[in-house]
């Protein structure tokens, strides 16, 4: 039986979105197969920049590059660069990644992560759930305000996120997804 999924209609773009998550998650200290590592905080800034560039670039050439453009991976991959990228393009990306989400061309979860990212750097109560501090105290990381937490999971289940309660269960050490 044939793959549904056509490919991507800019396969070298999606090759390079995924090449510059691969260094993120590298920088961050994800290892596949492997254990992952400490991060490099350094490499970490170098790597968030070159490829906020790149993201801002292909932006500016095609558009958010989304589900028919790149892929799903890539997609996920374009998003992920955003999540790391300084607040002012972040909002920038909010905008072209909610019009891409309208029409089908990325998943609710990845607006939801960054709109909540979004208002944490505007220091206001995030909507779903996603983002976390470090409490700096060596006790690990407590959840950003959430705003009207009573209808916390209903707001999770529009976009495709499961009950925050076994998100925050998964989570651990990575709280900068």
């Amino acid at each position: 039986m044939p793959d549904p999924t056509p490919p991507p209609q800019l396969p070298a773009v999606a090759d390079e979105l995924l090449r510059r998550m691969a260094a993120d998650q590298h920088a961050r200290g994800v290892r596949e197969n492997s254990p992952s590592v400490v991060p490099d905080n350094d490499l970490m800034r170098t790597v968030d920049i070159d490829n906020t560039a790149a993201l801002a670039r292909i932006l500016d050439e095609y558009g958010w590059p989304g589900l028919s453009l790149v892929g799903e991976q890539a997609a996920t991959a374009a998003w992920l660069i955003a999540q790391h990228a300084e607040p002012d393009f972040q909002l920038r990306a909010l905008d072209m990644l909610r019009d891409a989400v309208a029409r089908g061309e990325a998943p609710a979860w990845h607006l939801a992560y960054l709109s909540d990212r979004c208002l944490m750097h505007q220091r206001e109560p995030q909507l779903f759930g996603t983002q976390y501090l470090d409490t700096g105290d060596g006790h690990g990381f407590r959840l950003w305000d959430v705003a009207d937490p009573d209808h916390l999971d209903a707001r999770r289940a529009e976009v495709g996120l499961g009950p925050h309660a076994d998100y925050a269960l998964a989570r651990t050490v990575d709280a900068d997804c």
